[in-house]
This record gives structure tokens, sequence and C-alpha cells, in this order.
């Protein structure tokens, strides 16, 4: 497209706009688009769900929590909301991941996807076990409703262990990928490939009653605090987003 303007001397100056110079632009405004919704996901994910943990967890920590909940079950519904929440933006970082990951690997990119939807699944699972002590609670003086109650709570908690795990497995994929690409700087991916697998170590942990999993989440939580931020500022390489593989 040849666009014409007058200059001040009076003689007439072109400007070509080629093609290839607006799909350069509109590439690099989808690559940040992109890079960002994802960052703003992983971000969203930690507030929902650790907001909603934090509210759940206060109420039904004590050994006795049952005869409490009637007065509190509000918190409790809004608490085992906010993490139910976090099902949507999991599926969406999967979803969003998709297109950037088939350029390299169709099925790193499904296998990531098909994890992060299992993983959702299981959190899913423990938030309607939640759920359920809210009707529980109308019971609390009976024989045998506080213990249904802890195995509510217990079914939760083991819920979101498997979750975590099986998410761990699949980030262990994503990030391969991510170092192999160059997708994200590769000392990022390698803080993933070191944390992911710590992870999956914890929760298993947790699982045979090793009470560990905290500490070992840290450096797991270090990769999916810092690669939001990256995005945020930085984005994905250009050259690895439109499917160039750096060697």
């Amino acid at each position: 497209m040849i666009d014409t303007k007058l200059t001040t001397n009076g003689r007439v100056s072109t400007e070509s706009h080629t093609p290839a110079k607006a799909k350069s632009l509109d590439l690099a405004g989808s690559r940040m688009t992109y890079s960002r919704l994802i960052g703003a996901l992983f971000l969203v994910g930690f507030l929902t769900y650790g907001v909603g943990s934090g509210l759940v967890t206060s109420l039904v920590g004590g050994s006795n929590f049952l005869s409490t909940i009637a007065a509190s079950q509000t918190i409790l519904v809004i608490g085992a909301f906010l993490m139910f929440l976090n099902t949507g933006v999991d599926v969406a970082k999967g979803v969003l991941f998709f297109p950037i990951l088939e350029k390299h690997s169709k099925r790193t990119a499904l296998a990531y996807l098909a994890t992060m939807i299992v993983e959702v699944v299981l959190l899913s699972i423990g938030v309607l076990a939640l759920l359920l002590i809210v009707p529980l609670a109308k019971h609390a003086g009976e024989a045998g409703a506080q213990t249904l109650g802890s195995i509510l709570v217990q079914t939760n908690a083991t819920a979101y262990q498997m979750g975590e795990m099986t998410l761990g497995v699949g980030a262990v994929f994503l990030c391969l990928l991510l170092f192999r690409t160059q997708l994200i700087p590769r000392w990022l991916a390698i803080s993933g490939l070191i944390g992911y697998p710590v992870l999956v170590a914890g929760t298993i942990a947790e699982i045979f009653g090793i009470h560990i999993g905290l500490y070992l989440t840290i450096p797991g939580f270090f990769f999916e605090l810092v690669l939001p931020f990256w995005l945020f500022f930085k984005g994905f390489k250009p050259e690895a987003y439109q499917g160039q593989t750096t060697v």
C-alpha cells in the first residue's frame, strides 16, 4: 500500500506500508497479549486459590470445627467458591499455552493441557467435599458427624496433593519445551525443571503422611512467581513465539 503526503516544499512523498511490516506489528501485539494474559492467569490463580484456601482453613483447622461452621458458613462458601475459580483459571492457562507450544511440539501441548484438566478435576472434587460440610454442620451434635466432617476435610487435602502432583508432572514437560525453545530465558526454565520435580516429591510425601510438602513447594513457587512478571514486561521470545527453535 502506498500513501502520498505533501511535504513542506510542495513535493509529494510516498510511504510504503508493506504487508510484511503490518504482519510483524500484528505478531508483536499478539505475542505480548498472549504473554500478559498467561502471566495474569498465573497471578490470579495464586490469589483466588490462596485466599480461598486460607478462609476455609481458618474454619476447619480445629479439632471440633463442625459445631462452629453454622455461624460462619458464608465464609466457608466464599472460600470454596474462590478455590473453585481456579478451575477456570488453570484450564485457561492450558488453552492459551496450547497454540504457542503446538508450534514446537503438539504432543507437549496436548500433555500440558491434559494434565491441567486432570488437576482441576481433582481440585474441584476437593472443593465439593468442603461444600458438603455446610449441610453436615446442621447435624453437628449427632454421632459420627464430626468424624465425617474430618473425612471431608481430608478428602480435600488429598485431592489437592494429587492435583498438584499432576500439575507438577505436566509442568516438567512444559519447562523442558520452554528450555529447548527458549520461549523464556533458560535460567527461568531451569528453575521450573528443578522446582516441579521437588513439588511432586513433596505431594507424594504429604499423601503418605510426611508433612514436608510446604517446604518443597518453594522452588516451584519461585518459577510461578517470576514467570508472570517476566511475561508481563518481556513476553515470550519473538523468534520462538513464531515457531522458530533457538539452538
